[in-house]
C-alpha cells in the first residue's frame, strides 16, 4: 500500500500541481496585508497618470507648436504690420529655442500657467477658469441622468425578459436603444434646437441663465449615453439572474426590492460602472460640440470659438484640460471599483 501511495504521489499530473500553484498564490494574494495591497495600487496609479498627464503635456506642446505657418501670423491676419508681430512672438516667447519654449512651458503649468492669448493677451488660465464650472455643471448634470435612467431601465427589462420573457419587449428596447446609442450628440442637439426653438418654443435653446436652461443640453448629452449604458446593464442583470444564487433568493420568496436591489443590483455594477467612466471621459469631450449648438458658456464654446479665430495658446490649454479631465475620471472610476471589489487590485499584480 506504501508503495502505491507513493507512486500515486510521484505521478500527479502537471495540470494538477500547476492549478495547486496558482490557488496558494491566490490565497497568499488574498491574505496580504491590505495596506500593502492599497499602498502597490495607488503607486501604480499614480504612476499611470502622471506618465499619461506628461505625454498629453508634451503632444499639446508640439501641436501648437509645430501647427502649420505662424501662429502668431495666422491669429493676426495677414494685415498685421511685421512689427506687431514680432512684439507678440518676443511677448509669447516664440523666439526662444524650441526646447527653451518646451521648458518654459512645462514650468508655466507647474505654477498654473496655461500660456497666454494669442489674440488678447488674456492668461489661458483665466479663460479656463471662468468657463470650466459651467461645463463641469453641464457635464456632472448629465452623467447623474444617464446613471438614473440607464441603471433602472437595464435591470427592469432584464428582470421582465429574462428567460426569453416578453419577446416584444425585449425587441423593442433593442431597437429603441440602438437607434438611440447611434446618434451624435450634436446632432440630437440640432433636432432639440429645431424641435423647442421653433416648433414648440416652451424650453429655452441659448444660454444658461435659468434652470430650464439645463435641460436640452443635458437630454441631448444624456440620451446616447443612458441607452447604450442600458443595454449594458440589461446583458449584465440578465446574467447576475440567472446565477444560482440568485435562483436560490427567489425560491425563498424573498421581497421584490431584497431580491433585486440587493442580490442583483450590486453583482452587476462592476462592469456597468467600468462603461460608465468610459462614457462620462466621452461625455467631457462631447461637452464641446453641444455648448457650441446652445450657447452655452462653457470651456467647449470657448474652444470651438479660439480654433475659429487660430488663437492656438488657448486650443492648447482647453485640450489639455480636457485630457487632464478625462484622466482623472478614469482615475476616480478604478479607485471606486478597488473600493466596490478589492479583487480589481489584485488581478493586476
Amino acid at each position: 500500500m506504501s508503495v502505491m501511495q507513493h507512486w500515486h504521489r510521484e505521478t500527479d499530473s502537471p495540470q494538477t500541481g500547476a492549478a495547486s500553484s496558482e490557488e496558494s498564490k491566490d490565497t497568499s494574494a488574498a491574505r496580504e496585508h491590505p495596506a500593502t495591497v492599497w499602498w502597490g495600487f495607488a503607486l501604480r496609479r499614480a504612476g499611470r497618470t502622471v506618465g499619461s498627464l506628461f505625454v498629453i503635456v508634451s503632444v499639446a506642446f508640439v501641436v501648437v507648436r509645430l501647427s502649420a505657418g505662424d501662429p502668431v501670423r495666422q491669429a493676426l491676419g495677414p494685415t498685421a504690420p511685421p512689427s506687431l508681430v514680432a512684439e507678440r512672438r518676443v511677448q509669447l516667447g516664440l523666439d526662444h529655442s524650441l526646447w527653451r519654449q518646451y521648458t518654459d512651458y512645462l514650468a508655466g503649468l507647474l505654477h498654473g500657467d496655461l500660456g497666454t492669448s494669442v489674440l488678447t493677451g488674456q492668461p489661458v488660465a483665466d479663460v479656463v477658469a471662468g468657463r470650466l464650472p459651467q461645463s463641469l455643471l453641464l457635464a456632472a448634470c448629465a452623467v447623474v441622468v444617464t446613471l438614473l435612467v440607464a441603471i433602472p431601465v437595464g435591470l427592469t427589462t432584464a428582470v421582465l425578459t429574462r428567460e426569453g420573457r416578453n419577446r416584444g419587449l425585449e425587441l423593442g428596447f433593442n431597437g429603441a436603444s440602438g437607434l438611440t446609442t447611434a446618434v451624435p450628440e450634436f446632432l440630437l442637439a440640432t433636432g432639440l434646437v429645431i424641435v423647442f426653438g421653433l416648433w414648440w418654443p416652451v424650453l429655452p435653446v441659448a444660454g444658461s441663465d435659468t434652470t430650464a436652461s439645463y435641460v436640452l443640453p443635458v437630454i441631448a448629452l444624456a440620451a446616447p449615453s443612458s441607452a447604450l449604458i442600458a443595454r449594458v446593464a440589461r446583458v449584465e442583470g440578465l446574467k447576475v439572474l440567472g446565477r444560482d444564487y440568485m435562483r436560490t433568493a427567489r425560491s425563498k420568496r424573498l421581497p421584490t426590492t431584497t431580491l433585486y436591489l440587493r442580490h442583483a443590483l450590486p453583482n452587476m455594477l462592476t462592469a456597468v460602472l467600468t462603461l460608465a467612466g468610459t462614457v462620462a471621459a466621452g461625455m467631457v469631450a462631447a461637452t464641446a460640440l453641444v455648448e457650441q449648438v446652445f450657447n452655452w458658456p462653457g470651456l467647449g464654446y470657448a474652444l470651438i470659438q479660439a480654433i475659429t479665430g487660430r488663437d492656438y495658446n488657448i486650443v492648447g490649454g482647453i485640450a489639455l484640460v480636457y485630457a487632464a479631465l478625462i484622466i482623472l475620471i478614469n482615475l476616480f472610476v478604478d479607485i471606486l471599483l478597488a473600493l466596490l471589489d478589492r479583487r480589481t487590485t489584485l488581478l493586476e499584480r
